[in-house]
């Protein structure tokens, strides 16, 4: 083979590696270039629903009907209990058609009392439901604002659950969000 051709292919071969050396180098700019503003950062969603007074707010809330709903079931409980007390101090002067009514008067209020609270324990659950639904649709629709107004490519969710195992220094951004989210809370109820 001339000592031509065999520069020639040296040369080709120098002027391909350049060439790809310097597609490679063009592309690693352009990525960190595009990619270098992106933050990613991630939320304790246990810490923002003890944290956020909207969370609180909806828990008093709940816990009012509540005491609402136990009054209630007290008040049946305590007239079950007034009526068998009734019963048994009565019963010796009672005829018997007088004490299977009052049996079956007991009976009813105790099925009354079953029912009722089963329903309640129905419709606090739903309640439940709709509350942490509502609160939770806040903080998603919060973070959702905040990560674009502070520039966020991500803002993760971590749960006791693990999942995020590892996250570097700095990527927690839980106590910043309460705050912020907070201070538009407080700024909203006025």
């Amino acid at each position: 083979m001339p000592k031509e051709v065999i520069l020639a292919k040296k040369y080709n071969y120098l002027t391909i590696a350049y060439h790809s050396l310097l597609v490679i180098v063009v592309l690693f700019l352009l990525f960190n270039l595009i990619f270098r503003n992106d933050k990613i950062a991630y939320v304790d969603s246990a810490k923002i629903l003890n944290d956020y007074k909207g969370s609180a707010e909806a828990k008093k809330a709940f816990q009012s009907k509540a005491k609402v709903w136990q009054a209630n079931i007290d008040t049946l409980t305590n007239e079950v209990k007034g009526s068998i007390q009734k019963y048994e101090k009565s019963i010796a002067t009672m005829s018997k058609k007088e004490q299977d009514l009052s049996k079956q008067l007991i009976q009813s209020k105790q099925k009354q009392l079953t029912e009722y609270q089963r329903a309640i324990q129905e419709n606090a659950k739903q309640e439940d439901g709709k509350l942490t639904q509502g609160v939770v649709s806040q903080i998603n629709a919060f973070l959702s604002k905040y990560g674009k107004s502070h520039n966020y490519k991500m803002i993760l969710i971590a749960n006791q659950s693990g999942t995020i195992a590892y996250a570097r220094e700095g990527l927690d951004i839980t106590s910043e969000v309460i705050e912020e989210m907070n201070n538009e809370y407080a700024s909203e109820k006025k």
